[in-house]
């Protein structure tokens, strides 16, 4: 008889809370925990399907029986992010009061949200590893950017429903000048331009007010 697909397997170097995930019918989130490990250890040229099982403590089908390839087992750390990343927005937007106050709120936000998790953020924008027509995937980067796209009309946001500004329409000028600022900073930070992590993050700190400034939409 064949193995079943998602049998645990006993794996030396594994942890026992990761090597039971299934037996607690968790096993898509320890897939996605595992990844993220991964990503954030080697980086995505250094992920692979087999070592994601390995951690979660399943057999090396489990992921493929799951996600379909390594391409869909991304697609979800992807989506997680983005998942995440418009959490993040909606509570910073949430708690601004006026219209330039939730876009630094945003910007603020986004910013921390990369230098918290690098190894989700630099996946969310591997669009060449990951699918960017999954319906999850495109619904949580949409609920992200409409959140930005509101703030910069000025105008609220329909979470749980469709942006107030809908992500289907043209690109707005305005709120790409402002998700370019911030995104361009945390890229800087995390490709090490501005140092150490742990220095880019006071450096960032120190001037990101000022940075906000200078953007006038």
């Amino acid at each position: 008889m064949s193995e079943h697909l998602d049998t645990v397997k006993s794996s030396k170097g594994v942890p026992a809370t990761e090597a039971s995930a299934y037996h607690h019918g968790d096993l898509r989130s320890a897939l996605i925990r595992a990844t993220t490990a991964i990503l954030r250890e080697r980086g995505i040229d250094g992920f692979s399907l087999r070592e994601a099982a390995r951690r979660a403590g399943v057999s090396p089908a489990a992921p493929q029986h799951h996600f379909g390839d390594a391409r869909g087992l991304l697609t979800a750390v992807a989506t997680e992010g983005f998942r995440m990343l418009g959490d993040a927005l909606a509570a910073a937007d949430s708690a601004a009061t006026d219209r330039d106050g939730r876009i630094r709120a945003q910007g603020r936000a986004y910013i921390g949200f990369a230098l918290d998790h690098p190894a989700e953020f630099d996946t969310m924008w591997r669009c060449a590893r990951i699918d960017t027509g999954d319906a999850a995937y495109a619904a949580a980067a949409g609920r992200a950017f409409g959140l930005l796209k509101a703030a910069v009309a000025g105008t609220a946001f329909e979470d749980g429903g469709l942006p107030a500004v809908s992500h289907n329409t043209a690109p707005d000028p305005k709120a790409i000048a402002c998700w370019s600022l911030v995104h361009g900073l945390a890229r800087l930070a995390l490709d090490g331009a501005l140092g150490p992590a742990e220095v880019a993050r006071g450096i960032i700190d120190g001037m990101l007010e000022p940075i906000l400034d200078c953007l006038t939409v």
